[in-house]
């Protein structure tokens, strides 16, 4: 049997939902972005921060009550998350910029859980079990992307699923403005997560299983 960071990987998933089929759509915006960067010297480690900035102020705009411009704050970041994979790819991207990506982005995700936790106290187990997801999600996931071989354009093997970076914004942003029913959306979101983590453990083994030598 090959050694696990041999293994080729396939997503058998119905495809990454928003994330893969908005693209064509978002890509020339992001290159704008990604060139005037280029032009002004703003590296996309750089852009990652500002991303990351932008998502803790969304956070705070949250809980300070003001979920509508939070909301809007939260999807700027987003777009400058997008953007900096764009920039690096036109530079040199680096492991550190990887690393810093996909960290920020759970730290933005988790703060915005938490300024929802203290706006509204009574949906606190449902985002306490939200979060516990995320956690044991992402564990999973760069667990994959260890095990497997990379022969994507990214820094890392990026395992697909129902539930990416976009899924996720959309349902913040409906946490965020539907507090009446923040519990049920909390729990269809956890809910999401947990079929997403499902569908890449299935890809993984139907890759183990192609790769186990004949009996």
């Amino acid at each position: 049997m090959p050694a696990l960071a041999a293994l080729p990987f396939r997503s058998y998933a119905p495809s990454a939902m928003l994330d893969t089929h908005s693209h064509k759509f978002i890509q020339p915006l992001l290159n704008l972005i990604a060139r005037w960067c280029l032009r002004v010297g703003v590296s996309a480690n750089t852009l990652t921060v500002a991303g990351l900035v932008c998502g803790l102020l969304a956070a705070l705009c949250i809980a300070l009550g003001a979920p509508q411009l939070g909301v809007v704050v939260l999807w700027l970041s987003g777009l400058l998350d997008a953007a900096d994979g764009t920039l690096a790819r036109l530079t040199q991207p680096s492991m550190l910029g990887a690393v810093m990506d996909i960290t920020f982005d759970r730290v933005v995700e988790v703060a915005v859980i938490i300024a929802l936790a203290w706006r509204y106290p009574e949906a606190r187990l449902a985002l306490l079990l939200l979060c516990a997801v995320i956690v044991v999600a992402m564990s999973l996931f760069l667990s994959i992307a260890a095990a497997v071989r990379n022969d994507s354009s990214k820094s890392f093997y990026y395992a697909t699923g129902f539930a990416e970076r976009t899924e996720g914004f959309i349902f913040l942003s409906i946490m965020s403005l539907d507090a009446s029913r923040l519990v049920l959306w909390s729990l269809l979101f956890t809910a999401a997560i947990v079929f997403t983590m499902a569908q890449r453990v299935r890809d993984l083994r139907v890759a183990l299983a192609r790769s186990a030598p004949p009996m």
